[in-house]
């Protein structure tokens, strides 16, 4: 086990590098179990729930060759089990790709309950619905979610979503890939990282219109080929780096972006004070001045996202005013706001609804991360606090994070891991 101790109140100067979308490579690596051929995928992140999905893949028999850090060419021709792991799987939210994706191929597939980060409900029922209008039937046995198509093979649909789930509409692009006739589906989510998956998928040869649209029109082939393909920048991850040079001061370059991606973040922070430059494909974020408050509604894209919402929430603790944070995806995103108080933040939280008072200082204390937007969001508020900080359970970073210790040190940071011995779980008692 590890903790990061950060010694804030230091500027941030210098550039930054973003790393390929997290949320797009947990999708792309499953969709590669379509693939007729070898897939050969560059910018990939190198962070832990990558790691898991490759050694998914392998444990049911693709072949994975890691070309460098950031490539790896993946075939999954000889894979013919449609069990994974439970082991693995759960340690997942995204596992839940691997069901849309086997049932593309095989019609059949067992997958491990969703896990990673905890959100209390995040339900699957959309994902269920649409598998459903395929043809497939879902049940849940012993942990795991069965699903098979009676005939082998998924129907093409017409498929209405009640909510505009990303993870819904990006699974239903994998069960329909590969299905008989065509699949419309209406009220999809626009996000970047389901335009990327569409993308890979096409050009591995699948007939995808309308992603980034609010309806998708999916023409089934009968198989898909291999070829090469490059993941887009990472918006969160650009987007905490602009939120932290917000938050603790300083001129940062945050290179290697899709700036059209990051309008909705770079909005509110020059409304909160901050400058943002264009350059190509970087942007210069720079903050001197006063924050100044602002009001913020999470929302489907292109409005603000719901995975940047801790980390705003940690630059308005010092904003000037009253600050309103409405969040409009999930309803347990405010977890966080216990470790902020214990810097000094002032937040009240009612329902879906945080009021921050913004104070003239936050002050080091330790923090223990309840979820990897949360745990940046920690790292942001430990950066701009004054004295030192420590942030445990930091596996829920790296869930999303690559080398996030060496970025930072890179602008200025004074931040660290440090190696914590695990607790004696022997000793703990048992549960009443």
């Amino acid at each position: 086990m590890k903790k990061y101790v950060i010694h804030g109140g230091r500027p941030l100067y210098g550039k930054v590098a973003i790393s390929g979308a997290k949320n797009a490579a947990v999708a792309i690596i499953p969709a590669t179990l379509l693939v007729e051929g070898t897939c050969r995928i560059e910018n990939i992140p190198e962070i832990s729930d990558v790691d898991l999905l490759l050694n998914i893949l392998r444990d049911l028999g693709a072949r994975v060759r890691v070309i460098n850090r950031t490539t790896v060419e993946v075939d999954c021709s000889a894979v013919g089990s449609q069990t994974v792991p439970y082991d693995a799987g759960r340690k997942l939210r995204a596992s839940y790709y691997l069901l849309g994706a086997m049932l593309g191929r095989f019609g059949k597939a067992e997958v491990p309950m969703p896990g990673g980060c905890d959100f209390g409900s995040r339900p699957i029922d959309q994902h269920l619905k649409g598998f459903a209008a395929l043809g497939a039937e879902v049940e849940i046995k012993n942990g795991y979610l069965c699903a098979e198509t009676k005939g082998g093979r998924m129907k093409g649909s017409q498929i209405y979503l009640d909510v505009a789930s990303v993870g819904a509409t990006m699974n239903l692009m994998l069960a329909a890939v590969l299905a008989e006739g065509t699949t419309v589906i209406e009220n999809t989510a626009r996000e970047p990282h389901i335009v990327d998956l569409a993308n890979f998928l096409n050009s591995m040869g699948a007939e995808i219109t309308g992603a980034g649209t609010d309806v998708i029109k999916i023409r089934g082939v009968e198989r898909l080929h291999g070829g090469e393909y490059s993941i887009i920048p990472d918006q969160i991850e650009a987007g905490t780096y602009m939120a932290a040079v917000a938050a603790a001061g300083g001129e940062v370059r945050v290179c290697g972006i899709i700036p059209k991606h990051m309008e909705c973040i770079t909005a509110k922070l020059v409304e909160m004070g901050a400058e943002v430059d264009e350059e190509g494909d970087s942007l210069i974020v720079r903050r001197h001045g006063p924050l100044q408050r602002t009001n913020i509604k999470t929302m489907f894209y292109p409005g603000f996202p719901t995975d940047m919402h801790p980390q705003i929430a940690a630059v308005l603790c010092l904003a000037q005013g009253t600050s309103v944070i409405t969040e409009g995806v999930w309803d347990n995103r405010y977890r966080y706001t216990e470790e902020f108080r214990r810097l000094g933040a002032k937040i009240q939280v009612d329902g879906k609804i945080a009021i921050i008072e913004g104070v003239e200082k936050l002050t080091g204390a330790p923090m223990e991360a309840c979820d990897l937007r949360a745990g940046a969001a920690m790292i942001i508020a430990g950066l701009a606090a004054q004295g030192t900080s420590e942030i445990s359970n930091v596996k829920h970073i790296e869930r999303g994070y690559e080398d996030i210790i060496g970025k930072l040190t890179g602008i200025g940071a004074d931040i660290r891991a440090v190696e914590v011995p695990e607790p004696d779980r022997k000793q703990a008692p048992a549960a009443g």
